[in-house]
């Protein structure tokens, strides 16, 4: 007689008073997350190689250094490094905070958001949309302003400088490396950065405390913050390996990355 019993789901974690059924909820969350956070990492990379038009206003200001520097043809590292003025850190904070990649990216983690309803206390909706976007805005802007906040206070230079090595593993992992890192001192020798590692955490930190709703704690401020260094991490690879010519947003967003990293790369 053949047995008409279920078999049992071992692929399940065995977590001791939590019912298998949230235990899989949970599973299959964590992957749409991971999927989300994927996409959004594709869709800035598919905008960094967007060319801007030819009428378009460059951030650099004649006479600052570091802007004009970005003249070098593309794929031609400089390898010298040049300390960025204040105008030209100012530049980029307004454009990391304010400019189209971060209006971009909240607007499309909002529609994710949107979609599965999270978190369910905003509903859905015109109205539940603009706080999911908002809150989104709020955790970049929170978040690179405690970053370059940070870094003037530590006379650290947390700007991205392409990889002078060649081949794609010792690329990808200056980018990594550089997402913890910044430049210090005039000869911009690489240092751990405090606040590129504060950063990510500030902004959800402030979100999980300042809006959300009251069920959310610590546990879900670490969570988003992880999410947070990973399109950080996702930008510098972005940086590293995508077009970044003189018509390019990625010149306008960050005027020194056309100068290489002063330190050698491991095939030099």
């Amino acid at each position: 007689m053949q047995s008409t019993m279920r078999p049992k789901a071992h692929w399940l974690p065995s977590r001791r008073g939590i019912p298998a059924n949230k235990q899989r909820d949970g599973a299959i969350n964590s992957v749409r997350q991971l999927r989300q956070a994927m996409f959004l990492l594709s869709v800035v990379a598919i905008l960094a190689g967007l060319p801007l038009t030819a009428g378009s206003q460059s951030l650099a200001v004649a006479g600052d250094t570091a802007g004009t520097a970005t003249s070098t043809t593309p794929g031609q590292l400089d390898l010298t490094y040049v300390r960025p003025t204040e105008r030209t850190k100012v530049n980029n904070y307004v454009f990391d905070t304010y400019g189209p990649y971060p209006i971009a990216g909240s607007a499309v983690a909002a529609g994710f958001n949107q979609i599965g309803n999270t978190p369910p206390e905003w509903n859905r909706g015109i109205e539940g949309y603009a706080k999911r976007f908002g809150s989104h805005f709020g955790i970049v802007a929170v978040g690179t302003t405690t970053r370059y906040g940070l870094a003037a206070a530590l006379k650290e230079d947390t700007l991205y400088y392409r990889c002078e090595c060649t081949g794609f593993f010792p690329r990808l992992r200056h980018a990594v490396f550089s997402t913890l890192t910044a430049r210090r001192g005039d000869d911009g020798h690489r240092v751990f950065s405090f606040p590129a590692l504060v950063a990510p955490y500030a902004g959800a930190t402030t979100a999980v405390y300042g809006w959300y709703p009251g069920r959310f704690g610590a546990k879900d401020a670490f969570r988003m913050g992880n999410y947070n260094m990973l399109a950080y991490m996702g930008g510098n690879v972005t940086l590293e390996f995508f077009y970044s010519g003189p018509h390019s947003l990625l010149t306008r967003m960050h005027m020194n990355n056309l100068h290489g990293a002063p330190d050698p790369g491991p095939n030099h």
